[in-house]
């Protein structure tokens, strides 16, 4: 399986989380949402995953990409 992993700003609570966790599990061959609030991550695990779509479900949950960072 393969892991992206991203800095997202804007995050505050567990609110925050499950929105993100609820648009990027949407997004095609996504397994495994992980949001870590206190440290502003977000990893995503599953197979062939693009980067685009994931970056565009965070926004769409209302948050800001700050980087990829190596999973």
């Amino acid at each position: 399986m393969a892991r992206k992993q991203y800095l997202v700003t804007g995050m505050s609570c567990e609110h925050c989380a499950a929105s993100i966790t609820e648009e990027v599990s949407r997004v095609p061959r996504v397994n495994e949402v992980d949001v870590d609030v206190t440290a502003g991550s977000v990893s995503v695990g599953g197979t062939d995953l693009d980067d685009g779509l994931l970056r565009a479900a965070i926004v769409e949950a209302g948050y800001e990409v700050a980087e990829a960072v190596a999973a």
